[in-house]
């Protein structure tokens, strides 16, 4: 079981979001795709992963080249077991480029509030080191507000 679970209302749906970004900022691959059901299937910019292990595959491979990597997640809609959000991420590469990283998700659950099915969209934005506006997890008294677009 993985609280809260569908049918979402607007409070858990809001829950769910920021449980998510919480757990994506420890930039954990296990403790991340424990949110996820055992045969998950995402979409991620071009590439397609079957599975938690192969999830925790990904993710190892992505935060080992996404670094300082930081992230908000907002709410944009939501069904009984459907959830869309928005969100922004910051990190640099290994030669010290900053980038800024705006997407869509489209999340759906089943019945124990596991997240079976992951389709991101995800456009990449060169930036400054000055020009940063993520500096690590959101602090609680920041969750629920939404976050700037430019």
């Amino acid at each position: 079981m993985r609280p809260p679970t569908p049918p979402f209302d607007e409070e858990s749906a809001r829950i769910k979001v920021q449980g998510a970004e919480d757990a994506w900022n420890t930039c954990d691959p296990r403790k991340v795709a424990l949110a996820y059901s055992e045969d998950s299937v995402w979409r991620n910019r071009s590439e397609f992963v079957t599975g938690r292990e192969a999830i925790v595959g990904f993710l190892t491979r992505k935060w080992e080249r996404e670094l300082d990597y930081a992230l908000r997640k907002e709410l944009w809609s939501f069904t009984a077991d459907r959830i869309a959000v928005r969100f922004q991420y910051e990190c640099h590469d290994a030669d010290g480029r900053w980038w800024r990283s705006y997407g869509n998700e489209l999340w759906e659950f089943d019945a124990e509030g596991l997240m079976r099915r992951r389709e991101a969209s995800i456009n990449d934005l060169a930036i400054t080191e000055g020009e940063r506006r993520i500096f690590g997890p959101r602090p609680k008294e920041e969750y629920g507000r939404p976050f700037p677009l430019a």
